[in-house]
Formats: C-alpha cells, structure tokens, sequence
C-alpha cells in the first residue's frame, strides 16, 4: 500500500514539473494501450474462432472454382481483413499524435517563460531554468509515449499481416 502511495506521490511529482498537458500525453498513452490490448486479444482469442469458421465454411462448398466461389472467397478473407485491421487506424493516430502533444506543452511552457522574462526581467535565471524545464519535460513525455507505441504497433501490424496471409493460404482456390 505504502508503494502504491509513493509511487502516486511520483507521478503527482512528475506532472507538477511538466504542467497539465501531461494528462493529455497520460489519457492518449492509455487508450493507445487499451486499443493494443484489445487488438492482442482480438488476435489470439477471437480470431482463431472466426479463421476457422471461414475454412470450415469454404472446404464444405462443393463449388469452389467458380468466378463466383473466388468471388466469396475474396469477400471472406476481406471481412476477416477488416475486422483485423479494426482499430489499427486509431492506434497509429495516437502514437503519432503523443510527440505533437508534448510539443503542444513545451510551447505553452515557453510561452510561460517568456511571459515571466516580460513581467519579472531576465536577470533571475534560476526562474528561467525552471521554467524551460517545465517546458521540455511534456516533449520527453510524448516521445516516450511514442516510442512504446510505435514498437508494440509495429508489431501487432505484423502479427495481424501474418494471420491474414496464413487465412489465405488455408484457402485453397482449385
């Protein structure tokens, strides 16, 4: 309990240095984790259910080398493609829009410090340490949200590329 404590008493710590755009950077850092999650577990749950419905459905066809069997069978692999690729959109946007975010704080903080040069004089430069401190610590955020986005996003795409060749494949057209 007392870690649990401490360790909110870091984050209140870490926000207070880095002004409120980092609620911003935390809110999109956590639905870009929730939608990975969700996708994961699309891809090791659900999808296994659905691709073996689709060959269960193709292999009990009697026609299956027709214009029209093809045509079926490309409508399948496009719905089962759809649903794969649902949400990866989103993701991508979020870990793009995480570094613009930071930047966003960084400028505000700027803003704050020029505003403090303008009313206090720029012979305190403790004051303007602090403050482009203050500005930078958002953009550091961001990136780092980015980052952990980007790897994990570039891998889920992968993974979801394979499942769609690996249905394809499974799909024989004669």
């Amino acid at each position: 309990m007392m870690s649990l404590i401490g360790l909110w008493e870091s984050v209140r710590e870490f926000i207070a240095t880095g002004g409120d755009v980092l609620y911003f950077v935390a809110a999109a850092l956590f639905l870009m984790w929730v939608l990975m999650v969700e996708r994961y577990w699309y891809l090791t749950s659900v999808f296994p259910k659905v691709r073996k419905q689709i060959i269960a459905d193709w292999d009990a066809r009697t026609d299956t080398t027709s214009w029209y069997a093809h045509r079926i069978r490309d409508t399948w692999i496009s719905q089962a493609s759809d649903s794969l690729s649902a949400r990866m959109l989103i993701i991508k946007t979020l870990v793009a829009m995480c570094p613009l975010i930071g930047l966003l704080g960084t400028v505000t903080g700027m803003i704050g410090v020029f505003e403090n040069m303008a009313t206090q004089g720029t012979g305190n430069p403790r004051l303007m340490a602090a403050g482009i401190s203050m500005a930078t610590i958002p953009t550091m955020a961001g990136m780092v949200a980015a980052l952990s986005g980007l790897f994990f996003s570039s891998r889920l795409e992968a993974k979801l590329k394979i499942q769609r060749e690996q249905l394809i494949d499974s799909l024989p057209h004669h």
